[in-house]
């Protein structure tokens, strides 16, 4: 069952129900009896299980993308490592000429 949310004309009072969609709206405030107003709130969906992703029946061009999408990650991370252990043997040479000095 739906959890419909309202609000008050009167005094602005917010509160929540559990109806049925065969339920007649609320028409008093709980508060103060006063006009109330049906709010839209964004529907609390999960949704679990196989078939909400990309890569979940895809097709033979889906899949020959997906993987040339990977070839093309892996390559540009493998130069991001060539040059962060460049700048880490740069450091370690220049540790090693200052402790040379001492």
């Amino acid at each position: 069952m739906p959890i419909y949310e309202y609000e008050c004309e009167v005094c602005s009072h917010t509160f929540e129900v559990i109806q049925k969609f065969s339920d007649d709206p609320i028409t008093a405030c709980v508060a103060c009896s006063g006009p109330v107003r049906r709010l839209l709130s964004p529907p609390g969906l999960v949704f679990k299980g196989t078939g909400w992703y990309a890569t979940d029946y895809a097709g033979p061009e889906r899949k020959k993308a997906m993987e040339g999408e990977k070839r093309e990650q892996k390559g540009s991370e493998a130069s991001a490592d060539t040059n962060g252990s460049e700048r880490t043997s740069k450091t370690d040479n220049k540790a090693d000429t200052d402790a040379a000095k001492d």
